[in-house]
């Protein structure tokens, strides 16, 4: 039976491109090459496509060829752009490593429609909803789910910083691993926490503290037919999780511990699951997302945000929350290949 043709994408011009190779370098360790041929393409921090051996540390200085994604649905691949000439490379499913702008915002999904070829992951409307935190919450709340209170400031606007109740997060809106997230406790210190927001995204995202554990869930699938990963705790010892935000994040955190399974009641466990797959469904995602909750004291879950291409680093949330239910990453990336292909998990 031949091999089928993977195009395994990474890299990236979003501030999580680091996150994106040390993800795809993961990826590639889990890839059963009896049943795929990779083929590695490295999008630089300027946005050169490089077709390159794989997603190792040095990998642009390795032997690269500069590459691209055909539009043309009738290529169904790569265009290998080499001196003088071109060449193709037909791909079955593509396998988008990428987390952030230009990555999990519909902007690769919609090169990748245009393309005609299938991959994994969540599609166009899905990906750019649940990137924009605040269009998120909308959907989510009009499914009757719980979200924090919150407040929009685009790049023309201001915010009155009385009307607030304190503490509040200030985020940019559409990003990702905690990039220009500040915890404010007092109105003096609201600006400088929206400046910093936006050198992220023109539209900042301010909402209120919620109290209670931080909670996640994986999810595998389509529509009806989904998978949960077991819950994880982040256990803090002080200040707020910033994800990805570590020099070292290998080593682990210097104030937080995911807990997985996490360390709360089974009522609470299950009704957690069932929350992020009600998030996961109203969002319209598809094929893999992580989502983010809050557990309060009273049992309520109330939702944080949606990573529909979350992290598969060594240290990554995802990957363990699905290990730990029996399903080790080369199994999701099975799984996710067949929900590309045929819609459902063989």
């Amino acid at each position: 039976m031949a091999k089928l043709k993977v195009g395994v994408i990474f890299g990236g011009r979003s501030e999580e491109h680091s996150v994106s190779v040390k993800s795809a370098r993961e990826v590639a360790r889990n890839l059963d090459l009896d049943r795929y041929e990779p083929f590695y393409v490295g999008i630089t921090e300027s946005g050169a496509w490089k077709l390159c051996d794989g997603p190792e540390a040095e990998w642009e200085n390795g032997a690269c060829r500069p590459v691209a994604l055909s539009p043309d649905s009738t290529t169904h691949g790569l265009l290998l752009l080499e001196q003088g000439s071109h060449g193709t490379i037909r791909l079955d499913v593509v396998l988008p490593v990428l987390h952030g702008t230009l990555g999990e915002d519909g902007a690769m999904q919609g090169l990748l429609e245009l393309s005609g070829i299938p991959y994994i992951g969540c599609d166009i409307q899905s990906s750019a909803l649940c990137m924009d935190k605040s269009l998120a919450y909308v959907v989510a709340r009009s499914a009757g789910i719980a979200t924090p209170n919150f407040w929009t400031v685009t790049a023309n606007e201001t915010i009155d910083p009385a009307q607030l109740t304190y503490p509040v997060f200030v985020k940019p809106a559409r990003s990702g691993s905690s990039f220009g997230v500040t915890k404010v406790s007092r109105e003096a210190e609201l600006p400088s926490a929206v400046g910093l927001a936006r050198r992220y995204d023109s539209k900042v995202l301010i909402e209120e503290a919620v109290v209670g554990s931080e909670i996640g869930c994986a999810i595998l699938g389509n529509e009806a037919d989904l998978v949960a990963g077991e819950v994880d705790r982040i256990a803090l010892s002080h200040g707020f999780f910033r994800i990805h935000q570590e020099d070292t994040p290998e080593t682990g955190s210097e104030n937080s511990t995911a807990i997985v399974p996490a360390d709360i009641p089974e009522e609470s466990r299950l009704l957690v699951q069932e929350t992020a797959k009600a998030v996961y469904r109203a969002l319209g995602c598809s094929g893999l997302s992580r989502v983010d909750m809050f557990l309060k004291v009273d049992g309520e879950v109330v939702l944080n945000e949606v990573n529909t291409f979350p992290g598969m680093t060594s240290y990554s949330r995802y990957p363990r929350m699905m290990a730990a239910a029996g399903l080790p990453l080369s199994e999701v990336i099975d799984r996710t290949v067949s929900l590309a292909l045929t819609g459902k998990i063989r």
